[in-house]
């Protein structure tokens, strides 16, 4: 099973939608609020290299990105390399 980990915020749609559409998947990841932890939101913005939005979604400690990079990898088949799914 992959590590996949999904930083995140109380109120935001876009987490909501990235988490239901690897539930669609069937995956499952560790969630990181750092809407209530400042030392994890410090350490999303040093893997993402600066990125401040959430989602921030790592797949096997590979920085995938945001809630349209997902979409964007699981469309190109990106997504199910990164899973070890890919044909």
């Amino acid at each position: 099973m992959p590590k996949i980990e999904v930083y995140s915020t109380a109120v935001c749609p876009y987490c909501v939608s990235a988490k239901n559409l690897l539930k669609s998947k069937g995956l499952e990841w560790s969630e990181v609020r750092i809407d209530t932890d400042p030392a994890q939101r410090e350490l999303m913005l040093a893997r993402s290299g600066g990125r401040r939005t959430v989602p921030q979604i790592f797949i096997n400690d590979h920085h995938v990105g945001g809630f349209d990079d997902l979409v964007a990898a699981d469309r190109s088949g990106k997504l199910a390399e990164l899973l070890g799914t890919a044909a």
